[in-house]
This record gives C-alpha cells, sequence and structure tokens, in this order.
C-alpha cells in the first residue's frame, strides 16, 4: 500500500563510512553498536556478524583501551561490514584504528587533549579517508556549560556541538556527522532540529538510553519519527537495552512505517478480536519468525476476518482473509481457499513465491 504523504529530506552533504554513503540522497542507514567484550574477538566477531545478517548497514565498536585497539585489528580482518570505532579521551587509540582500518572515528576533538593532538587525529583521518562522528550527548556536557544552562537544554547540546564543529573547520576538515543526544525526547528533537538549520552535514539521530525492549522502542519510534517525518536524519540508531539486532529490526521498522526504506516483508495485520476465523496473533508470530532471512521489500496482510479483510489484501502484494473460507489474495486478486492448518506455510510459500516470481 503506497504512503499518501511524501517526506521531503534535508539536503546534506555527503559523507562515506566505508562504502556506505551517509547523507545527501542516499538511503537512511541503519546501525548498532556491539556490547561484547571487544578484547574477546571471537564474541564481538560473532556479533558484528549477526548484526549484520539483521540488515545493518554499520556497526560501531567501542574502543576504550590500546589492547582493544589490537584487538580491532584483528576484528577488522574478519568482517566486510563498515565499521565505526568509538573512542574518548585518548588520541593514540584513535591514530591506531585509523591505522587498523576504522572507517569512521567517534571521538569528540574537544575531549582528545591539546590542540596538536586534535590535528594529529585529524590529520590521520584525512590521510585515510574517514569521517570523523561528533557526538555531543546531554549527560556528558562541559562543565561550564552545565554551569551556564544549569541543566542539560537543546541550546546548550548546540552549543556544545558548534565547539567541536569549530575546531574542525579550523583544521580545514569537513568530514564529519553530528549526533545530539539525550534520553529525553524532546530535548533530542528540539537540539536536532536547531542544528539542522545551520549545518549541512549529516546528522545521526537516536534518543540515547532509550529504555528496555519496549519502552525503548516506543520512545524511540516518536522522537526519531517526529524528526525523520520532518526530513532531519541521514543514519539511525536505535539505543535500547536489548540485543543489538532487535536495535535494527527496531530501527527498519520506524522507517518502514514512514516509507523512508524498505527492506523485508512488512506485514499488515489486525489486531484481532472475536470476530477472527483463525488465530491471528499466532499466525502473525510464527510467519514473522520464518520471513527474518528475507531482505527484498513486499507487503503482506494478514486480517481475521472479512470487515476488513478483503480491502487490506487486496492492497498488498499477498493478503489473506479470514472467512468461512479463508481467502488467499495474490496483487489484488483471489487466489486460493486456505485451511487453518495450513496457514502459516502457505502465507510463507506465496510471499517466497512473489519475490522468486514479482510479475507472475
Amino acid at each position: 500500500m503506497k504512503s499518501t504523504h511524501t517526506i521531503v529530506r534535508r539536503k546534506s552533504k555527503q559523507i562515506f563510512v566505508g562504502n556506505v554513503a551517509v547523507g545527501g540522497d542516499a538511503p537512511i542507514s541503519v546501525q548498532s553498536m556491539t556490547n561484547t567484550d571487544t578484547n574477546d574477538i571471537k564474541a564481538t566477531v560473532a556479533q558484528i556478524q549477526a548484526i549484520q545478517n539483521a540488515g545493518a548497514d554499520l556497526v560501531r565498536v567501542s574502543i576504550p583501551t590500546m589492547a582493544a585497539a589490537e584487538a580491532f585489528k584483528a576484528i577488522r580482518k574478519q568482517v566486510d561490514i563498515p565499521l565505526i570505532t568509538d573512542i574518548h579521551f585518548d588520541y593514540k587509540i584513535a591514530l591506531k584504528v585509523a591505522e587498523y582500518g576504522a572507517d569512521c572515528l567517534r571521538i569528540n576533538p574537544g575531549n582528545i587533549g591539546r590542540a596538536d593532538r586534535v590535528a594529529e587525529v585529524v590529520a590521520s583521518a584525512k590521510d585515510h579517508n574517514i569521517p570523523i562522528r561528533i557526538g555531543v550527548n546531554a549527560g556528558s556536557l562541559e562543565k561550564d556549560l552545565q554551569k551556564k544552562y544549569t541543566e542539560p537544554t537543546p541550546e546548550a547540546m548546540v552549543e556544545s556541538a558548534f565547539r567541536h564543529i569549530d575546531i574542525l573547520d579550523k583544521l580545514n576538515f569537513d568530514n564529519y556527522k553530528i549526533s545530539l543526544k539525550a534520553s529525553e525526547v524532546f530535548m533530542t528533537v528540539f537540539a536536532y532540529q536547531q542544528l539542522a538549520t545551520q549545518i549541512d552535514n549529516p546528522l545521526h539521530l537516536g534518543i540515547t538510553e532509550a529504555g528496555s525492549l519496549r519502552a525503548g522502542s516506543v520512545k524511540s519510534s516518536i522522537g526519531l519519527g517526529l524528526l525523520l517525518s520532518e526530513g532531519i536524519g541521514d543514519t539511525i540508531r536505535v539505543s535500547l537495552a536489548s540485543d543489538p539486532v532487535d536495535e535494527i529490526k527496531v530501527g527498519f521498522d520506524i522507517l518502514k512505517s514512514l516509507s523512508l526504506r524498505q527492506k523485508g516483508v512488512n506485514l499488515i495485520a489486525c489486531p484481532s478480536c472475536s470476530r477472527q476465523k483463525f488465530d491471528v496473533i499466532k499466525v502473525v508470530n510464527e510467519l514473522e519468525a520464518r520471513l527474518e532471512d528475507i531482505n527484498e521489500p513486499i507487503d503482506a496482510a494478514v486480517i481475521g476476518c472479512v470487515v476488513n479483510g478483503p480491502g487490506e489484501a487486496k492492497a498488498v502484494s499477498v493478503g489473506l482473509t479470514g472467512g468461512d473460507p479463508n481467502l488467499m489474495y495474490i496483487d489484488g486478486l483471489t487466489h486460493s481457499k486456505v485451511s487453518n492448518e495450513n496457514l502459516v506455510d502457505e502465507l510463507e510459500a506465496q510471499i517466497r513465491s512473489k519475490l522468486k516470481h514479482p510479475k507472475d
């Protein structure tokens, strides 16, 4: 079903994180971050691969120590997805991971010491042609800004961002993206709205420390949805106290709901009621689990009765309407009768068949 609204995205310059374009007219990329001990190379590689298999475009890895930097060297050789390295304070770590193949440095220039050290990191980023992400967080604003504003505010976050931007500008470095994250939705939204009108660099969106899978998904959907609906945002992370794979799934669901990016099955399903002719919830959950490997976009509908069923089922590639009998629709036309015992098998088969033969 086509969206009735087209979002006009903010015009931003384009940078590259590895082979992934960020900004400009590139698709909004989805990323997550490993939560393994980076020194545990095997576990970190396995998690990166799981995140990649879930559909991620980018993965961020924390590099808190020089030992972790050495581990990163081995990790980089074992995965093929672009890796962003998260570094705080120690400029030597940034230099080392740039040498070892980092695709982006997440490092705030103002937090890594003397001007000559900052210049050395920026020079390395130039030499290796890798971007920097400036990451402002409401919970770690500079002490003088905390004193000036008394508490985190959107204005304080934007002022902090410009301090880091100014450092890079003076070094003639514009290959960067920026994030302005807070755990409070409106503080985050207002900060991004302010910054979006003042620069044209790509923006990385996120509601930081959003919470558990359920609560964090809701909070992130609201905050990111508000910004994305205004055309703001070039890459996103949904920050959840959950498996990083969940972050990727929720991120794509947010983008799909706004028709900003299509990936995998867009499953339309009714909430079920006493009119249902089959167990809608059970069917949907099982079908969703079976189809997680699909990356190609396709719309499917599972509706439990004939009140809204035919209309929804006819508007998608593969649709099912509960009734006596249940009816399968393919491209808007009645296709077959389906018994309750075979619903999931038949739906899966028809969806996979449609992806293999889209014109049939």
